[in-house]
């Protein structure tokens, strides 16, 4: 015994366009750039840690691990920082 075709249910809504008009995104330009800016003085401390041969200096012990942390800090600024709102 032939079974009946099956019949697929087409969709009715419209294509989707490719871009919406109006994106709000979650950050302004501001905040991603101090999050760029704040990823750049973390690895410059990071470079600063690798320094020299000498395990012991003042660099590496005491101001790469303060950049560092100003990194980091400028970073969480950049991610708590309200973005503008333009009216």
């Amino acid at each position: 015994m032939a079974q009946p075709p099956i019949k697929t249910a087409q969709s009715s809504r419209p294509a989707s366009p490719a871009a919406p008009e109006n994106v709000k995104l979650l950050y302004d330009k501001s905040n991603y750039t101090l999050l760029a800016i704040s990823a750049l003085i973390v690895a410059f401390g990071f470079v600063l840690m690798a320094g020299t041969t000498d395990i012991y200096s003042n660099t590496k012990i005491v101001i790469a691990p303060i950049v560092v942390l100003a990194g980091f800090g400028l970073g969480f600024y950049a991610l708590l920082k309200k973005p503008a709102d333009k009216v």
